[in-house]
């Protein structure tokens, strides 16, 4: 069973959703808002959208209808969004390490996961920002939206209901550990691709190999293959 709620406004949908999740008998709860006013990213980071334009859109799910390490599960979590964009947009949607959304260079989505305990249930409060109709952003940012990278405009509306259940439909069906890993690694941005990067505010080429369940990602520097965790690199697009 599921419920999606709906707010005009919301400071944020990862913070706020706790206030709907009133029906213990459901393994999954989704808020969504198109006007999000305190939105947050990964680690401390802010997410900032235009109101009215983009979706801010959080889904909580029980921790125990959950059977693989957080790692694979951020990691199928992005491959979910990805498909869905993939397969609304007939777009070449790939996922910049470890889960921002990108289609043709630019960042389209982010998504924020937390583990939080709410009236005595644990649960994986997954947020997901897409820029959908934004047309402006700042100069310096990777920042695009579906309108911009793709020509086409979408419902607000029909986009978040339809997104709450493809979700839901792909995460009742998560497949083993192996093809989790699979599926990221085969729609991994710059994957084999030689890129800059920066590492202790150095730069240097690198090539990205693979991402390993322990939720790291092996790069071929000129020094040689090395594992990084997420802040500990930066690539530069």
């Amino acid at each position: 069973m599921s419920e999606l709620f709906y707010r005009n406004a919301c400071s944020s949908t990862n913070d706020e959703i706790s206030d709907v999740l009133l029906y213990p008998q459901s393994n999954f709860i989704g808020l969504y808002t198109f006007n999000q006013i305190k939105g947050r990213g990964q680690y401390g980071n802010s997410w900032t959208s235009a109101a009215e334009q983009n979706l801010a859109y959080t889904l909580a799910v029980k921790t125990s209808c959950i059977h693989h390490s957080d790692f694979l599960f951020n990691y199928y979590t992005a491959i979910a969004v990805q498909r869905y964009l993939a397969n609304l947009t007939e777009k070449i949607v790939k996922i910049k390490w470890p889960n921002d959304i990108i289609i043709k260079n630019k960042k389209v989505a982010g998504i924020l996961i937390e583990k939080k305990k709410i009236n005595q249930e644990s649960y994986f409060i997954i947020g997901v920002g897409v820029n959908i109709l934004q047309e402006k952003f700042d100069e310096i940012s990777n920042a695009g939206s579906l309108l911009t990278q793709t020509g086409e405009i979408f419902n607000l509306k029909p986009f978040a209901e339809k997104l709450h259940l493809f979700l839901i439909e792909k995460l009742n069906n998560i497949p083993n550990d192996d093809e989790v890993l699979n599926q990221f690694n085969l729609n991994l941005f710059k994957k084999d691709e030689v890129s800059v990067f920066e590492i202790e505010n150095v730069r240097q080429n690198g090539i990205i190999k693979n991402a390993d369940k322990n939720g790291e990602i092996w790069i071929e520097l000129e020094s040689g293959l090395r594992s990084f965790y997420h802040k500990e690199i930066k690539l530069l697009y």
